[in-house]
């Protein structure tokens, strides 16, 4: 069987590594697997394919600003990379992120909808997909999906946008992602399955399926962070994301740091950029994200919690990690975040509580 897997990014972030996971266990399995990409190349030039270049990329990002448009551009990249993959001829097409700046949705669902043979599976690991615009709604508090976008308060939110085309795209997207003859949803969480069915996708099968993550990598793992960065004898809170945006709380951080006892707890964040870190308050150990896993592992293992404050998340694989290196969780009752924490010690609390995280803290440490 030849399979082919679409997604934003190849082999970094989460998506990326998931996306890479699923092909390789196809390929044990002894099927032909192609991975097509639209940035972030990952180290399987053997079955990656480069859906246009960063240009292509930069332009299709301007051009969303301008319009609101996102996912219209990327003609050029996208009618290249579809003349690729009807001489590749894919038995099982698996999409996952097809929003990122890279790729032409009304030309891509033409041709799936031109395949009626081929077997299409979608990893949803956001809303995008049945918004007239953005990948979540829940700290807006907007119902608009369930019914008709427009006028959207989430303009300004990922992907961003000067203008609100809202409308157009809501129906634009309906009439594109509907109708295709043998699609299953998938979900990580049940959160996000339960919106699907309440969405235009609700005629398609949904499944839940659990992100899973690399236990050979996270496990307990020693090293020398504490002594590193001076943190014997303190009980370390750890915070970690791949890109701190609003909804992932790095707010909330900096108000704990305000009230917790500074002689007993030390915050660390994972994954700021060099501006972030600039601007966060001097008792906060700030780093860059890292590209190691192992290095990763050994920071879930020398903290004492891991503090999930997204108020907007689908099935968080950070709390997975940080529970296989030992480390309990303590995440705001927000989307899927309950659903990914299963160590006994780990705890959910009200969504923007930090006085409550603050006595779970006093109470357990």
């Amino acid at each position: 069987m030849r399979v082919l897997f679409i997604n934003q990014v190849f082999g970094k972030t989460s998506t990326g590594k998931i996306t890479c996971s699923l092909a390789e266990e196809y390929e044990r399995e002894g099927h032909e697997v192609r991975i097509a990409y639209g940035r972030f190349p990952g180290k399987r030039d053997d079955i990656a394919v480069r859906i246009g270049t960063m240009l292509d990329v930069h332009a299709h990002a301007i051009m969303t600003r301008l319009t609101d448009r996102h996912g219209f551009y990327s003609r050029r990249a996208t009618r290249k990379f579809l003349k690729w993959a009807d001489d590749y001829d894919p038995d099982l097409l698996w999409l996952h992120n097809i929003h990122g700046y890279y790729i032409n949705i009304e030309m891509l669902f033409g041709w799936i909808k031109s395949r009626p043979n081929m077997r299409v599976y979608w990893t949803l690991h956001d809303c995008w997909s049945f918004t007239g615009h953005c990948a979540y709604f829940t700290m807006s508090g907007c119902e608009k999906w369930r019914t008709h976008c427009g006028n959207c308060p989430e303009r300004n939110s990922y992907p961003s946008s000067l203008r609100d085309n809202s409308y157009r795209n809501y129906d634009d997207k309906r009439r594109l992602f509907t109708g295709v003859k043998d699609m299953t949803i998938i979900t990580p969480s049940n959160w996000l399955a339960g919106l699907v069915r309440q969405s235009f996708l609700k005629d398609y099968p949904v499944e839940v399926r659990r992100n899973t993550i690399n236990t050979e990598i996270f496990k307990p793992t020693p090293s020398d962070f504490r002594a590193k960065y001076n943190l014997e004898g303190k009980i370390v809170v750890l915070g970690v994301a791949s890109i701190w945006e609003r909804r992932k709380g790095l707010d909330d951080f900096v108000k704990l740091s305000e009230i917790l006892d500074h002689d007993k707890f030390a915050i660390v964040l994972v994954g700021l950029t060099p501006s972030q870190i600039k601007a966060l308050p001097k008792n906060i150990i700030a780093l860059q994200r890292t590209e190691s896993p192992r290095e990763l592992a050994e920071i879930y293992t020398a903290s004492d919690v891991f503090f999930m404050p997204s108020r907007e998340e689908n099935y968080p694989t950070v709390c997975l990690e940080a529970e296989a290196c030992g480390t309990p969780v303590i995440a705001y009752d927000a989307g899927g975040n309950s659903e990914a924490i299963h160590d006994g010690r780990s705890c959910v609390v009200k969504c923007g509580d930090i006085e409550a995280v603050k006595n779970i803290l006093a109470e357990k440490y």
